[in-house]
C-alpha cells in the first residue's frame, strides 16, 4: 500500500462535535421520510373521494390495484437502490429518490384518467423505493451505537408523521380543493433537495472501502467526528487482502452462507410487517365508511393509526437498546395481531380509537423495528444491501396488503372479517420473530473500533 492510497490514522473527535452529524442526519432523514410517508398514506386518504370519482368509475378492487402500483415501483426501486447504494454511495442515492418520486407527484396531481394516475403511481415507487433504506443506512452510520434504534424509530416516525399529515390535510383541504390538490403538495420535497445536497454527508464507511481516504478525512473533520477503523493487519492490508481473496460486493456478500438465512428471515417478516402497514392505511378509512361512519370520521381513524405508531415507536424503540431487538419486536406485533383482533368485536367509539391507536403502533412500529433489528445485526459493509433487500422483498407484502383489501371490499364481506384478514398476517410475523437471530443488543463498554471488527467477524 502506498502512501498516497493509505487510510489516515483514526483520529477522535472533540467531545462537543460528536453529537452534531448525528442529529443532523437524523432530522433531514426524517425531514425527507415524512413526505415519503405522506405521498404513500396519500392514497388511503383520497380512495374514498376516487371511488365516487364519476370520471374514472373505480371499484374496490382497481382502487386496491392502483394502490399496489406503487408498492411495485418501491419493490423495483428497493431492490435497485440495494444493489447500487454501496457502488455510487448513500448520498447520490438519497438525492436522486426523493427528486424523482417528488416529481411523479406533480404526474398523479395532472393525470387525465386512471390509468395514467396509475403510470405516474409507479414511476413515483421507482424513487420512494430507494429513499427509505439509504436514510434508515445514513441514519444508523451516524447514530451513537447506544441510541441506534432510537434514532432509527425517531427518523422512521417520521413516515407516521407523513400519514397524520395526510389524513389532516384531506379532513380540512380536500372537501374543498379536491384530491388532486393532496398530490400536488406532494411535490414539495422538490424544496429539500438543495438542503439535502449541502448537509447531507456521504457515508464515510462507503469513502473509506473505496478508496478515497482523503475526502473520508475533510467530510470527518469537517463533522466532528472519527473515522471509521480500518479492518488492517499489521501489513496495512485489508483482511481480504491478507487472505488472498478479493473484496465481494454487497450483494454478494449478503448471499453468503453467513448472512443468507438472517437476511431471508427479515425478508419474510417484512413481507408480513408491510403487508399490514399498507393494506391498512390504503383501506382503513373505506373499511370504516363502510362501517357506518362518515367520511371525515372514517379518515379521523387514519390520523390516530398513524398517530399511535408515532407515539408508540419513540415510547418502545429504546427498549430495544436495552433489551435486545428479538422480544420487543416480538412483542409489538403481537400488539398489532390483538388490537385487530379485538376490532372486529368493539363497537363503542373511544375503544374503537383505542385499538386502531394500538393497531398504528403494532404495524408501523414494528416495521420501524424490523428495521433498527436489521442495521444492528448486518455489519456496516453489508447494511444498506441488507436493509435494501428486506425492504425490497418485503414490497411483496405491501402489493399484496392494497389488494387484499380491495378484494375483501368488493366481495362485500363483513366488517369484521375485514379486520380478521389481517390480525393474521400479524399473528404469522409474531412467530416468524422468534426464528430470527438474537443479536440485536449492541455491546456496551465496548470501544468502538472492537465493535467494528466484532461485527465484521461475526
Amino acid at each position: 500500500m502506498t502512501p498516497e492510497t493509505a487510510p489516515p490514522a483514526v483520529r477522535t473527535a472533540p467531545a462537543g462535535r460528536r453529537r452534531r452529524p448525528e442529529f443532523l442526519v437524523t432530522g433531514l432523514c426524517f425531514a425527507v421520510i415524512v413526505f415519503d410517508g405522506y405521498d404513500l398514506i396519500v392514497y388511503g386518504a383520497t380512495v374514498p373521494t376516487l371511488l365516487q370519482y364519476d370520471r374514472w368509475t373505480l371499484t374496490p378492487a382497481m382502487a386496491g390495484a392502483i394502490g399496489s402500483y406503487a408498492l411495485v415501483g418501491m419493490l423495483i426501486g428497493a431492490l435497485i437502490a440495494g444493489a447500487v447504494t454501496d457502488s455510487v454511495g448513500r448520498r447520490r442515492v438519497l438525492l436522486t429518490g426523493v427528486g424523482w418520486f417528488s416529481a411523479a407527484m406533480i404526474g398523479c396531481a395532472l393525470a387525465p384518467d386512471a390509468t395514467w394516475f396509475g403510470i405516474f403511481r409507479l414511476l413515483g415507487g421507482i424513487g420512494l423505493g430507494g429513499v427509505m433504506p439509504t436514510a434508515v443506512a445514513l441514519t444508523a452510520e451516524y447514530a451513537d451505537p447506544r441510541r441506534r434504534s432510537l434514532n432509527n424509530a425517531m427518523m422512521f416516525s417520521g413516515y407516521a408523521v407523513g400519514g397524520i399529515l395526510a389524513a389532516v390535510l384531506a379532513m380540512t383541504l380536500m372537501p374543498t380543493l379536491g384530491f388532486r390538490f393532496m398530490y400536488a403538495l406532494g411535490a414539495t420535497p422538490l424544496l429539500l433537495v438543495p438542503l439535502l445536497a449541502r448537509y447531507v454527508p456521504e457515508s464515510l464507511a462507503f469513502l473509506t472501502a473505496k478508496g478515497r481516504h482523503e475526502e473520508a478525512a475533510r467530510t470527518a473533520a469537517r463533522l466532528g467526528i472519527d473515522l471509521p477503523a480500518p479492518d488492517a493487519g499489521p501489513d496495512g492490508g485489508s483482511a481480504a487482502e491478507r487472505d488472498g481473496q478479493p473484496k465481494r460486493a454487497g450483494l454478494l456478500q449478503l448471499a453468503g452462507r453467513e448472512h443468507l438465512g438472517p437476511a431471508l428471515l427479515f425478508a419474510a417478516v417484512s413481507f408480513f410487517g408491510l403487508l399490514l402497514v399498507y393494506g391498512l392505511n390504503t383501506w382503513l378509512p373505506q373499511i370504516m365508511r363502510a362501517a357506518g361512519y362518515p367520511l371525515s370520521g372514517s379518515l379521523l381513524f387514519l390520523l390516530v393509526m398513524n398517530l399511535g405508531a408515532v407515539v408508540g415507536s419513540l415510547l418502545i424503540s429504546p427498549l430495544g437498546d436495552r433489551f435486545g431487538m428479538k422480544p420487543v419486536t416480538m412483542a409489538v406485533f403481537l400488539a398489532a395481531a390483538v388490537s385487530i383482533t379485538l376490532l372486529a368485536f368493539a363497537t363503542a367509539a373511544p375503544l374503537m380509537y383505542a385499538l386502531v391507536a394500538v393497531a398504528g403502533f403494532g404495524t408501523i412500529g414494528a416495521q420501524i423495528m424490523v428495521l433498527g433489528y436489521v442495521a444492528q445485526h448486518f455489519p456496516v459493509e453489508v447494511r444498506a444491501t441488507a436493509l435494501g433487500c428486506t425492504l425490497g422483498l418485503g414490497r411483496l407484502g405491501a402489493i399484496t396488503g392494497p389488494l387484499l383489501g380491495g378484494f375483501l371490499l368488493d366481495a362485500k364481506v363483513s366488517t369484521a372479517w375485514n379486520f380478521y384478514a389481517f390480525a393474521v398476517p400479524a399473528a404469522v410475523a409474531t412467530a416468524l420473530v422468534l426464528l430470527l437471530p438474537g443479536r440485536g443488543l449492541p455491546e456496551r463498554g465496548v470501544p468502538a473500533q472492537a465493535r467494528r471488527l466484532s461485527a465484521t467477524n461475526h
